[in-house]
């Protein structure tokens, strides 16, 4: 049996639930065999997370289905196993009354409300999804949901929040007997509002299912993902049902990419729209307008289409940040915050930390070195640009690609990258199961396709060599930026996570080269 996730919280007081309801209220759901009066506790489809009282959800994956593991969910405590026709029958043997639906993917969210009570949860919810900035724009929510005295929750692919405990976080929108199990332990310990990062993939996979969200907020629509959603038109289409009734009850839109227009259009739920590019639809509700831009922050004004103004800052680079931290007020001003309350807990700026996004890790002499996590050729443009205002001198780029994902914009990703830095240097990220050599090779094609030819292109792994070889080439007044592992304390390769952080690498190449 598998180690029980680390990112999983639980009610430490959960409500029986007696399993011949969960019949009554769901009626696709039929008994195969065994008798139906236990009472559940929870719901989980993980075996390594089964608890006593739980029901085991047996789905079928890529390559083992879960009604294999039934025998060591029930010798953990599970009373109950779900699954398909298919499953029932390999988790006949288990002792436990079997029931079996047709997609148990499909019913794991309304059925985990119900386990959880989730309906009864009072804290407000704020999804954010789009392809870049979503991360960074929970983050900004929960900073600013605390200066407003909230006690705040957050899940994103960093990190999971609950009170003052904090956890890494595997999923970047977790599943949905996790979602609803942990919504129920934020009610526990009194949490009053909840910034939640929803994909892509959450939608589709039905991670979500069961929530509906206060507002929903968009930032972006670019290249990415599409080895999962075929084109654009898919992965615009996997990201609409968030911005319907059975999901949010409002929402706001950024305009900055061509999909927030369109999104406006179909959405099934009231919209307010918000822009900070000059080239964005003129008749946005809100408008972000960047003022001061530092190393250490990027001050902005944020003003209504009714003339209500208030002047604030990130912690953060980047015109992009400004917008994402734009999209966040307007979210909770959206979601019933006086606009004058907000305005005055942030006119001496938001405080936030946002772990891996456009994150300093070097001291104040010698190069400013930046890890972030971008993986995408749109995260790159933005970071890189924020990143060039900034930098008296060169702009130093290491950076990589994940393997066994979107082939298809690497060659973009590379392009991109060689036209914003003047030195580059391209390394090994999580290599997976594919051939690092071979991603590589295709980000390095998109560089020879840049419109500017950086004064040195390298190809140096591993990369803990690349950073080293990248400070070893910095001077004071230089940029370096390490785009790709952000936060992440680990490299996947071959399917093992092995042990690695950017920020540790970056900041002992520092001191190994001298700078404080």
């Amino acid at each position: 049996m598998a180690d029980r996730p680390s990112d999983v919280f639980r009610p430490e007081h959960p409500t029986p639930r007696e399993l011949g309801n969960l019949l009554a209220e769901f009626g696709d759901v039929r008994v195969v065999t065994g008798d139906v009066t236990g009472q559940l506790t929870g719901v989980t489809l993980a075996s390594g997370d089964v608890r006593p009282g739980d029901l085991y959800v047996g789905i079928r994956g890529a390559h083992r289905h879960g009604a294999e593991f039934a025998a060591d969910a029930v010798r953990a405590g599970a009373v109950a196993v779900m699954t398909d026709d298919e499953g029932a029958a390999l988790a006949a043997a288990s002792g436990v009354p079997i029931l079996a639906v047709e997609n148990p993917r499909a019913r794991l969210g309304a059925i985990s409300a119900w386990v959880y009570g989730t309906e009864e949860n009072p804290a407000a919810l704020y999804g954010v999804t789009g392809t870049n900035g979503k991360t960074s724009t929970v983050y900004l929510l929960k900073g600013i949901l605390t200066q407003l005295g909230e006690t705040a929750g957050l899940t994103s692919t960093a990190e999971r929040h609950i009170g003052d405990r904090v956890v890494t976080s595997t999923l970047t929108t977790p599943e949905a007997t996790e979602m609803h199990a942990m919504l129920a332990r934020m009610r526990e310990v009194g949490v009053t509002s909840v910034a939640v990062e929803v994909s892509a993939q959450a939608l589709s996979r039905h991670r979500v299912d069961g929530l509906v969200h206060d507002v929903a907020g968009f930032t972006n629509l670019s290249h990415d993902h599409l080895d999962d959603y075929g084109d654009m038109e898919g992965y615009f289409a996997a990201k609409l049902p968030l911005f319907q009734p059975d999901r949010s009850r409002r929402a706001v839109v950024s305009l900055d990419s061509v999909w927030g227009a369109r999104l406006v259009r179909e959405a099934g739920v009231p919209v307010t729209t918000i822009a900070s590019l000059d080239d964005a639809e003129a008749d946005a509700d809100w408008r972000v307008v960047v003022t001061d831009e530092t190393p250490e922050y990027t001050a902005f004004t944020l003003t209504a289409r009714d003339g209500r103004m208030l002047t604030t800052s990130v912690p953060l680079i980047g015109r992009h940040m400004a917008a994402n931290a734009g999209l966040a007020l307007v979210m909770l001003v959206e979601g019933g915050h006086p606009f004058e309350r907000v305005a005055d807990v942030v006119a001496d700026g938001i405080d936030a930390y946002l772990p891996g996004r456009a994150e300093r890790v070097s001291g104040d002499t010698g190069p400013t070195v930046y890890v972030d996590f971008g993986h995408s050729a749109d995260a790159f443009r933005s970071t890189l640009e924020a990143v060039n205002r900034l930098t008296a001198g060169r702009t130093i780029m290491v950076m990589g690609a994940s393997g066994d994902r979107d082939t298809t914009k690497r060659h973009e990703m590379g392009r991109v990258a060689a036209d914003g830095s003047d030195v580059l240097i391209v390394t090994d990220h999580h290599p997976r199961f594919e051939d690092p050599q071979r991603v590589r090779s295709m980000l390095l094609e998109g560089v020879v396709d840049a419109e500017h030819a950086p004064d040195e292109v390298l190809e140096i792994v591993p990369p803990e060599a690349a950073i080293r070889a990248a400070i070893e080439r910095a001077r004071p007044g230089d940029t370096i930026l390490w785009a790709g592992p952000g936060h992440l304390a680990y490299r996947d390769i071959r399917g093992e996570k092995v042990p690695f952080s950017a920020r540790d690498e970056a900041r002992a190449a520092l001191r190994e080269a001298g700078w404080v």
